[in-house]
């Protein structure tokens, strides 16, 4: 924007023609000759080009409010600070799609962006999607949960985790350069929520839910014990291979993990590590590969017709635990079976696949071989406080152990108290 710049005047030419009638607006020592917008909408523009290199022609009603409008355009260009105007009249879905695919572009968690894009396409955006930007207020986020609430089959917990989605989408909107209120997510009030209570397996319960898995499918018992034996999430045991094990030195290599059957990236940067194990594990893969190598055979009647239909095998990705076809595990087909050995097995109806890691890092915990960080790292946690306040709960860190710490402490000066008093 040039320095030169000032008010455009809509109403009158700036260089009429011989012959221009003037009008009532002049004098007769400096005359005014109306445009063909004379008396129609406000009469002063404030002409700039901005950041963007797009023409800008805001209108207003004074000479005045146009010049104060071009000093602070100018002010703002200089110090970086200009906000395209324009941004807030999208509409609220632009800024979900945008980031969607922002999310896919810089290969973020795909779990996490599933649920984001669920959460805004089933909930968020026939709610709110054809709004305009700008226009939301803090009662807006309001009336979405209170939305949320009344809608059956929602429930509690998931109003929550929908109006997180919604407040990362507002702070994004808000990086963005979206005019928003700055509460418009804070101090909502939300539906309590009970914090699920971690099941603490003892190790006989953990055998129990192997033995309780060799019955329901045998193929699937080893993944029981790498999780309760190497701490590995459910991703982390389905992506498991051949290679990545160090069956001399008693070590896996944790360089990958399976989402729907494809190799995705680990959680974190932690979660990447040549990891020693037990030679128990060792033991343990070793047998299912030598029982489960490769798909199981079918029947004479079956591989006719898997013929006759162009059936071609899986190829083979040296993976540890595969479908009975050869096929790389998902989740729900594991779920189900895993659903049964819990039950089978008498534990909580609540036990869940996680628990396993949770139950091997409480071992590495109360064992006393290792010290605290040592743990972590094992864990394979980022951050200390997630290996000791999220994972290592004190009714399975101190099981079995007999504590007699304080009686050496105290009993001395009790006993001194009491001869005193005598």
């Amino acid at each position: 924007m040039k320095e030169s710049d000032a008010p455009f005047d809509r109403w009158h030419k700036k260089y009429p023609k011989p012959g221009d009638a003037p009008c009532r607006c002049g004098t007769k020592r400096n005359p005014q000759h109306p445009t063909a917008d004379h008396g129609r909408g406000q009469q002063w523009q404030a002409r700039y080009t901005d950041p963007n290199g797009k023409p800008r022609r805001p209108m207003f009603v004074t000479w005045q409010e146009a010049r104060d409008h071009l000093d602070e355009v100018r002010a703002s260009i200089r110090t970086g600070t200009w906000i395209d105007p324009d941004i807030g009249i999208r509409k609220l879905e632009f800024f979900a799609n945008e980031l969607i695919e922002g999310r896919k572009k810089r290969k973020k968690n795909e779990n996490t962006t599933n649920t984001y894009d669920t959460h805004l396409r089933v909930h968020i955006l026939p709610f709110a999607g054809r709004r305009e930007a700008k226009s939301l207020k803090r009662r807006d986020t309001m009336a979405l949960v209170d939305h949320l609430l009344d809608k059956p089959g929602i429930g509690d917990y998931y109003t929550v985790q929908i109006f997180k989605t919604w407040r990362i989408l507002m702070n994004y909107m808000i990086d963005s350069d979206v005019p928003l209120p700055a509460n418009i997510t804070s101090r909502i009030e939300l539906p309590e929520i009970d914090p699920r209570v971690k099941v603490s397996l003892l190790p006989q319960q953990v055998a129990n839910l192997a033995a309780a898995m060799r019955e329901i499918a045998p193929r699937y018992e080893i993944l029981i014990w790498i999780a309760a034996c190497a701490g590995f999430r459910e991703g982390e045991a389905f992506g498991l291979r051949e290679e990545d094990v160090g069956w001399a030195d008693s070590v896996l290599y944790v360089t990958e993990q399976r989402q729907n059957g494809q190799a995705k990236k680990l959680k974190t940067k932690a979660s990447k590590v040549t990891l020693p194990v037990d030679r128990f594990l060792t033991q343990q893969l070793a047998s299912h590969r030598t029982r489960f190598s490769g798909p199981e055979p079918v029947g004479r009647d079956a591989e006719m017709k898997r013929r006759r239909r162009g059936y071609a095998p899986p190829p083979d990705e040296g993976l540890i635990v595969t479908t009975r076809d050869g096929k790389p595990m998902r989740r729900g087909r594991f779920n189900e079976k895993f659903r049964e050995a819990v039950t089978l097995a008498g534990l909580p109806e609540r036990t869940r696949y996680h628990d396993l890691k949770h139950f091997y890092t409480s071992q590495l915990g109360a064992s006393g071989r290792h010290d605290p960080k040592t743990v972590q790292a094992l864990s394979r946690h980022a951050e200390f406080s997630e290996t000791w306040d999220t994972y290592a709960h004190p009714p399975m860190a101190v099981e079995g152990v007999k504590v007699i710490t304080f009686s050496g402490l105290f009993t001395t000066i009790r006993d001194r108290v009491v001869r005193a008093a005598a």
